[in-house]
C-alpha cells in the first residue's frame, strides 16, 4: 500500500465515532453515493447467516468420514489388521492406505460406528480423526 493510503488509513483510525459519521454523510454529499444501501445489506446478511448456522448446529450430523492420519512405523502391522477389517480391503489396498495417510478409513459412518473405528486403531497404535 502507498504512504499516502496508510497515512489516510492512520488518521481514519484516531477519529471518534461522531467524526467517522460525519465524514461518512460529507463523503456521500461529495461523491454522490448511498452508503446506507450498502449497509442495510450488510446488516440484513449478518443474521441470515448466523441463523443458518444455529440451525445447521442445531441439527446433529449423522454420518461422519473416519480418516486414518498418522501411523507409526512400529505399529504398522497392527493398524493394518484393523484397517482390512474397517474397509474389507485386501492386503495389498489396506498396505497402501497405511503408507499413504492421510487416507479416508470410512465415509458416511455413523457416530458409534466411527467411534468404534478410532478406538481399535488408537488401541493399535494409529491416529485417527473424524469429520
Amino acid at each position: 500500500m502507498s504512504e499516502k493510503l496508510n497515512a489516510i488509513i492512520e488518521q481514519l483510525k484516531s477519529l471518534t465515532l461522531l467524526e467517522a459519521s460525519e465524514l461518512v454523510t460529507e463523503i456521500e454529499n461529495v461523491f454522490g453515493v448511498d452508503t446506507s444501501v450498502s449497509v442495510a445489506s450488510v446488516a440484513m446478511a449478518a443474521p441470515v447467516a448466523g441463523g443458518a448456522a444455529a440451525a445447521e448446529a442445531a441439527e446433529e450430523k449423522t454420518s461422519f468420514d473416519v480418516t486414518l492420519s498418522e501411523v507409526s512405523a512400529d505399529k504398522k502391522i497392527a493398524v493394518l489388521k484393523i484397517v482390512r477389517n474397517v474397509t474389507g480391503l485386501g492386503l495389498k489396498e489396506s498396505k497402501d492406505i497405511v503408507d499413504n495417510v492421510p487416507k479416508i478409513l470410512k465415509e458416511g459412518a455413523t457416530k458409534e460406528e466411527s467411534e468404534n473405528i478410532k478406538k481399535e486403531v488408537e488401541a493399535a497404535g494409529g491416529k485417527v480423526t473424524i469429520k
